[in-house]
């Protein structure tokens, strides 16, 4: 397996897990904010759909106008990138969400598709932000996947606490 099928395989199996485990979680219990974690399921997915779109598609690629026109990008900046989750409450619809977040991870995914081996050691797409970690395409989708797999593993606390404990399909060998 090359790095590109690597990269491919590795994002898809990320966006799966976290697609599956916001998928359990009631949209009525989306905006609730445990004092514990002071985060909440419709802040975490639009977080997603921002960091989706930057760490994988705009500094990779550039913006991409199909998204712009289907996913308010620039609203959804000033709610789940730097703000605190209670400034979110009541902005989004937890089904749009889902969708966006659907059509960001799959336009990720074609452009991860599209690259050659030689692309992911040029630099990134020039933006008005510089990227946090990485200096190359390989290390902007690496971040993406591990920073993913973490806000699933948020995704997950946040589960257990307003609904319940999420069911990995595992198999009790006392039963």
């Amino acid at each position: 397996m090359n790095q590109i099928e690597t990269l491919v395989k590795q994002t898809k199996d990320a966006y799966d897990w976290t697609n599956k485990l916001i998928s359990s979680i009631p949209h009525d219990k989306w905006d609730n904010i445990p004092e514990i974690i002071e985060s909440n399921v419709s802040w975490q997915v639009g977080h997603l759909i921002m960091s989706h779109y930057y760490h994988s598609i705009m500094v990779i690629a550039g913006h991409h106008m199909d998204i712009l026109h289907k996913v308010p990008i620039k609203e959804y900046d000033k709610f789940f990138t730097d703000s605190p989750p209670y400034k979110s409450l009541g902005k989004a619809n937890p089904a749009d969400l889902q969708r966006y977040l659907t059509l960001v991870q799959a336009k990720s995914v074609e452009i991860i598709i599209s690259l050659t081996g030689k692309d992911l050691e040029s630099e990134l797409h020039h933006t008005e932000v510089p990227h946090p970690i990485a200096i190359n395409k390989f290390e902007a989708l690496d971040w993406n996947i591990k920073h993913t797999m973490w806000h699933c593993g948020q995704l997950g606390v946040l589960k257990r606490i307003v609904h319940e404990r999420y069911n990995f399909g595992l198999k009790n060998k006392n039963r």
